[in-house]
């Protein structure tokens, strides 16, 4: 395994480790999340490239899609929630509450 791999699967899980540590605050789980796709966009890039995969070069272009599609819903519900209630914690979002 090269040290591309490797620092790559370590931002990943610093990324996932951050989400369970600072999952208190929306915003902090927001940015946790879109690190482990950047992680994910990154070894998939490389791994298609080093493997010279003709039929999976989309793949990352998909993945980056998803991503801007999570990012923009996380930022409304962020900007939902820090309206309705002030704060961005977590805990508000209960959909008992609607």
């Amino acid at each position: 395994m090269s040290m591309v791999y490797i620092n790559i699967f370590l931002a990943f899980t610093l990324s996932f480790m951050g989400l369970l540590i600072y999952r208190s605050h929306l915003m902090s789980s927001l940015l946790c999340l879109e690190g482990m796709m950047l992680s994910l966009f990154i070894m998939m890039t490389v791994t298609i490239l080093a493997n010279h995969f003709t039929l999976a070069n989309m793949a990352p272009i998909v993945l980056l899609v998803f991503a801007a599609c999570e990012a923009a819903l996380g930022l409304s519900l962020l900007v939902m929630v820090s309206n309705t209630y002030g704060t961005d914690y977590v805990q508000n979002l209960n959909l008992l509450q609607c």
